[in-house]
């Protein structure tokens, strides 16, 4: 196996690996070279994916990164095993090869990490005092470690409890011929380890001003979008980085021209082609319901989107390559998905329909924009954006890492006295709860909003491509998931799927959500 070779950034990077840097984009580059990263382990909360730190752990190269759950951003870097990677700090090895130390006349030890006395006159110069951390109550070995930090960098070294006083000389300690060599390093965002642990998961990273460090302004970072807020309606506003304004889309009239325009060309396009769910149009001509009512809130196709947009790419079989010689992104023939997997969704060009209604509670502001969004005589000649898929990137669901985690927040459910923000993290339970109270005006009586707004299994794991799992069952809770490859490469094995999702439709809205009460997707329109 080659090993994996990098230089140290202190507050920035270990190689690619670079802070704030989301999930998706290191799952990705990890994957990409198998031979020098054989082994990778998704450590994460299950009962709070979103909402908990994701571990992931490279068994081979020695290394652990932490990642914060809402927004999947690398937080820390930690080297584990020194003698696993080749890492260099202004060109100079962090742990030389083969280095032994002398340490009686007749035996010699094999260095696992760099001495102090190495990061002192090699590599990095004093520093302030460190801190000591006992030993864990019940370990009989009693080592505790001493961390030594600088800006953005920090060492531990073991040490005996037994040799430790707060009045001892800690450097002659350690710099001492009996001394332990470091046993890890933590490469993080802060002034010292003791400020930065306390803030490691909550302060903000922008990752493309440490990128903007390491290539030297040989490349343009394009700006991310940090946040989506779902306004209702079909309006959509994009919260950019970097003091870029707001990218606002409104559903049904906003061209490719012009997502082309503000995106940049989407990282696949995949053509719909998949009609099965179009049985649930036909519901409403059944039983007396004969009137085509825009308000109409049970699921139609919609509910489907988030599955077939996420499930291809450009090179798929289905995918209509035969049609697509000459055809640029912004200058489609037909209706399709516009994929932009690091932006973390999926749009649908189409066709223009009927935008979704105005929030109740937001009638007042929004009548007078609704002359505007009538559906123009044209519409059958011209192809605008038509439903917006935002996706979740929740660890163990079945399309982890095909998309990064995108964010989102729900506007028009404006936060009363004691409630918090409806947003991607929110468990479902309290989003449906919100919505149910929000849109209760639109029904005759309660029935007709629980049989409107009642869920719809959509099964994960069933067929040779996730494109093919459109499979209306029956409970929810009579599912017991299936195998699929795991979705991280480990090793090849097979993992128990989160099997079922259940798909729960409102005005604009459809949601996808796992078994555990976590969003996996959300489809507006």
């Amino acid at each position: 196996m080659p090993l994996f070779t990098a230089q140290v950034r202190p507050g920035q990077a270990l190689g690619f690996l670079v802070l704030g840097a989301t999930l998706h984009d290191i799952l990705t580059r990890l994957k990409a070279e198998p031979q020098r990263f054989p082994k990778l382990d998704l450590i994460y909360e299950h009962t709070a994916p979103v909402a908990e730190p994701v571990i992931l752990v490279l068994l081979n190269n020695g290394i652990r990164l932490r990642f914060d759950g809402p927004e999947q951003r690398l937080r820390l870097i930690e080297v584990l095993d020194f003698t696993k990677s080749h890492l260099t700090y202004n060109d100079r090895d962090v742990l030389r090869p083969s280095t032994t130390v002398q340490t009686t006349a007749a035996t010699a030890q094999v260095l696992s990490g760099p001495t102090y006395r190495h990061i002192y006159k090699n590599l990095l110069g004093p520093t302030f005092p460190g801190e000591y951390i006992e030993p864990e109550a019940g370990d009989e070995t009693g080592m505790g470690l001493y961390v030594l930090s600088y800006p953005g960098l920090a060492f531990s070294f073991p040490i005996q409890s037994s040799f430790w006083s707060p009045g001892k000389d800690i450097l002659s300690l350690l710099s001492s011929a009996g001394s332990h060599p470091a046993a890890s390093m933590a490469i993080f965002s802060g002034d010292s380890w003791a400020d930065a642990r306390e803030r490691l998961f909550k302060q903000t990273l922008d990752p493309s001003e440490a990128f903007a460090v390491i290539m030297k302004g040989k490349e343009t970072v394009p700006a991310e979008v940090r946040l989506v807020r779902i306004h209702g309606e079909g309006k959509l506003e994009l919260i950019r980085s970097r003091s870029h304004v707001p990218l606002w889309i409104q559903l049904g009239h906003t061209s490719p021209q012009e997502l082309v325009a503000e995106l940049g060309p989407p990282d696949a396009i995949y053509r719909k082609n998949d009609q099965r769910m179009s049985i649930h149009k036909a519901r409403q001509g059944i039983g007396g319901h004969d009137r085509t009512d825009p308000n109409d809130l049970r699921l139609h196709d919609d509910s489907t989107d988030t599955d077939q947009s996420s499930a291809h790419t450009a090179t798929d079989d289905d995918s209509d390559d035969d049609h697509e010689e000459g055809e640029v992104a912004g200058n489609v023939s037909g209706e399709c998905f516009y994929n932009y997997f690091y932006y973390g969704f999926d749009i649908l060009v189409s066709t223009p329909t009927t935008p979704s209604p105005s929030p109740p509670s937001k009638d007042h502001y929004n009548s007078a924009s609704v002359s505007k969004l009538i559906v123009p005589n044209d519409s059958s000649t011209r192809l605008v954006a038509s439903k917006f898929i935002l996706h979740g990137n929740v660890p163990g669901s079945y399309p982890f890492n095909r998309h990064r985690r995108c964010r989102w927040e729900i506007q028009y459910l404006a936060p009363k006295r004691g409630e918090s923000v409806v947003n991607s993290e929110t468990a479902f339970k309290d989003i449906e709860s919100r919505l149910h109270e929000e849109w209760k005006s639109i029904y005759k009586n309660a029935e007709e909003a629980k049989a409107r707004q009642r869920g719809m299994v959509l099964n994960r794991d069933w067929g040779d491509s996730p494109g093919s799992s459109c499979e209306l069952l029956g409970g929810w809770e009579d599912s017991v998931g299936g195998k699929r490859p795991d979705a991280i490469g480990l090793g090849g094995e097979d993992v128990k799927g989160l099997g079922n999702t259940t798909l729960f439709g409102f005005p604009g809205l459809v949601f996808e959500v796992l078994k555990n009460g976590a969003v996996s997707g959300v489809t507006v329109f």
